[in-house]
């Protein structure tokens, strides 16, 4: 692979970053990218790894999703290589985030995990976030992996309702 074609990738993947102002998951921006058949999986997965070594990117991992965050250095390296980035690119990009931005903001800022403690007895992390900030961190106890995952189907689901029913009895 051309180094100019990775340059332009990671350019786009930083774009999409500072666009949204708030972190993607992988899947996300592999929704976007191999949707418009600009480059490949494997490309993807070279163009992530060179981001987070370089420093340019940050990646969390939370519920086997990835998360990406642009750092400093890679606002910055966006502004002096940006311009690489065709403008019809730049706008299609603009478009999807505008078109997707609720399902975005819900996948990104309600997340969910859960982990195996002992026999019998699984912790269930549920997240809401607004930005930055946290609204809610919730962990419970369970005794079955299957209830673990029931409830973050339902986290997945539901979480306005169960924020808000927490809010309203709480109060």
């Amino acid at each position: 692979m051309s180094s100019t074609y990775l340059t332009l990738y990671k350019m786009i993947v930083l774009y999409m970053l500072k666009r949204c102002q708030m972190p993607l998951s992988k899947s996300q921006i592999y929704d976007f990218i191999l949707e418009k058949e600009y480059t490949n999986f494997l490309t993807l997965q070279e163009v992530f790894s060179e981001l987070a070594s370089s420093g340019l990117i940050t990646e969390k991992t939370m519920a086997n999703r990835t998360y990406l965050e642009l750092t400093e250095d890679g606002a910055k390296t966006l502004e002096f290589f940006g311009n690489r980035v065709n403008p019809a690119v730049r706008d299609q990009i603009d478009e999807y985030l505008k078109a997707n931005n609720m399902k975005l903001i819900n996948e990104t800022s309600i997340k969910g995990d859960y982990r195996k403690v002992a026999d019998n007895n699984y912790e269930v992390r549920m997240i809401a976030t607004d930005g930055n900030q946290v609204l809610m961190d919730l962990t419970m106890s369970v005794p079955t992996e299957e209830t673990a995952q029931s409830i973050l189907d339902k986290w997945q689901n539901c979480n306005q309702d169960i924020y808000s029913y927490l809010v309203k009895e709480l109060m």
